[in-house]
């Protein structure tokens, strides 16, 4: 049990520590090359993720499955195998990807807003081909089970992204200079974590045998994963598109449409999804237990895990929202420089309600094989925030954007919720619990924001922030207490449930390998 404990303590502080790096990447580069050149190569990446999709996403998953299988048969030939036979489908297919980008790159640039976009894309595509390697390699060892490797592969990525940026950035940069110069850095932390990720591979043991015919395996099992995927990572692209293009027709330059998109897709909107780290964890923890009481028929026990567990969820949603609405502006001054950033975070941290719930009845729903149809849901939603940017960015302005968002969101959740009812025939009762929770909410808001402007006066920006958001966090919590909003007793008898498991798979494993 102790090296359970100590092997989730692990991941938990790798991811925490990578996420938060992430976030302070995310501050030098909007303090150093500014909104404008943030903004360029936001909407240069969001078309690069969907190339990345393609090649990585459903390769990855389907290398650490096969891996795992083979394991329990001791079959390490054919192990090296799947890893070779990998990495020639991940190359092809890469390649082939920067090959069209390169040869129609005419044609590429005409759905940007801006042209020099193409620009910073071509210099991206180097990338695609080496994170194809890393994405085969990686699969390999979350096969093997080999967590400490993936997540130490994540960490070097992050701090190479850092330390390039530091070295090959500075102020006086322009907006193109500085976007194609975060465009190398990314490149070049991609090439080294391919190294990276082959040498652990190599090292922990891994090796490469003779293609075989798995590569049938491999392709049918991944394509309909990868082509999930990549529908799903079309929001962003056609977002990035539509925004600033809309902007552009009603008034706004080039320049401008580009400041206001970095403002709210490189700086606002990383802060909104803050709180899905901590439900994310709660999920991975939900998805075997529904699974099991689903086996065992147990509909007591997912009626309980279910509504507590989106209780969870909103508890961990309203603290976050008490305190952007309360100090939004000023955490947005006081990270980015942005005033714009902090605006808009205190009008968009609504949509983390909505956005939570369907976080946690998504994995659910994915516990008892409805992906597909939590897929549906989302992209159902999906064609509100479409037509919010379409027809009401003339009258919101950027504000469109989180709105079609929220009312996304919100549409998604209550079709995940009705499709819960009829699956796992429960009732999810949440509309008093989620009525209460504003109204607790709201002055826990207003004494935030009170402190905030009186503490502004005497205090530097930062720990004005600080005790504003310790007043929020407990004046809400000790509200939700006080009206026996949550229980905490039913999560830490989850977890323990967890671990248990944890710990009498893995004994069964090592039985099976011995044998």
């Amino acid at each position: 049990m102790k090296s359970i404990f100590k092997n989730v303590a692990i991941i938990t502080v790798f991811s925490v520590l990578t996420r938060l790096l992430g976030f302070l990447l995310r501050i030098l580069l909007s303090r150093t090359i500014g909104a404008e050149a943030l903004g360029l190569y936001q909407v240069a990446l969001s078309i690069f993720m969907v190339l990345l999709t393609i090649v990585s996403s459903g390769l990855t998953l389907i290398i650490s499955r096969l891996t795992a299988s083979y394991r329990v048969t001791g079959d390490k030939k054919q192990i090296g195998a799947l890893v070779s036979s990998g990495l020639f489908i991940g190359l092809a297919v890469s390649v082939l990807l920067c090959l069209i980008v390169f040869v129609f790159r005419n044609l590429f640039s005409h759905l940007f807003s801006d042209e020099n976009c193409i620009n910073i894309l071509i210099i991206l595509l180097p990338s695609l081909v080496f994170s194809s390697v890393y994405s085969v390699f990686r699969g390999a060892m979350w096969g093997y089970d080999n967590y400490f490797a993936l997540c130490i592969s994540e960490l070097f990525e992050m701090v190479v992204k850092i330390v390039l940026c530091v070295l090959l950035l500075n102020a006086g940069m322009t907006a193109l200079a500085g976007a194609v110069t975060v465009a190398w850095s990314f490149t070049i932390s991609c090439v080294l974590s391919a190294v990276f990720v082959v040498i652990l591979y190599f090292s922990y043991g891994g090796k490469l045998s003779k293609p075989n015919k798995i590569y049938r395996t491999i392709l049918k099992q991944s394509t309909p994963i990868t082509m999930v995927r990549v529908a799903g990572s079309l929001v962003q692209p056609l977002i990035a598109l539509i925004l600033p293009a809309r902007l552009i027709s009603f008034g706004y330059t080039v320049e401008q449409a580009m400041s206001v998109y970095g403002i709210a897709l490189g700086m606002t909107y990383p802060l909104l999804f803050l709180p899905t780290t901590l439900i994310g964890s709660l999920s991975t923890a939900l998805v075997p237990d529904i699974s099991m009481a689903m086996v065992q028929n147990d509909s007591e026990h997912i009626q309980k895990r279910v509504t507590s567990s989106i209780g969870f969820s909103l508890l961990i949603t309203f603290i976050f929202m008490t305190i952007y609405m309360g100090v939004g502006e000023m955490i947005g001054k006081f990270l980015f420089g942005e005033v714009l950033s902090g605006t808009l975070l205190e009008f968009s941290a609504w949509i983390m309600i909505p956005m939570g719930i369907t976080n946690i009845t998504s994995a659910i729903l994915n516990s008892v094989g409805l992906e597909v149809k939590s897929f549906v849901n989302y992209i159902i939603g999906g064609i509100f925030t479409f037509l919010s940017v379409v027809f009401l960015t003339k009258y919101m302005g950027v504000n469109s954007l989180p709105l079609g968002m929220g009312v996304s969101m919100t549409i998604t959740a209550i079709l995940n919720i009705f499709m819960l009812k009829r699956k796992l025939k429960i009732e999810v009762k949440i509309l008093k619990q989620l009525l209460l929770l504003i109204f607790l909410s709201l002055p826990a808001i207003a004494l935030a924001s009170f402190s905030g402007s009186l503490l502004s006066y005497i205090l530097p920006l930062f720990f004005t922030i600080f005790f504003a958001t310790i007043i929020a966090t407990l004046s809400f919590v000790t509200l939700c207490l006080v009206f026996n909003v949550v229980s905490v007793h039913g999560y830490v008898v989850l977890f323990k449930e967890k671990f248990k498991n944890l710990k009498k798979g893995k004994k069964k494993r090592k039985k099976i390998e011995k044998n």
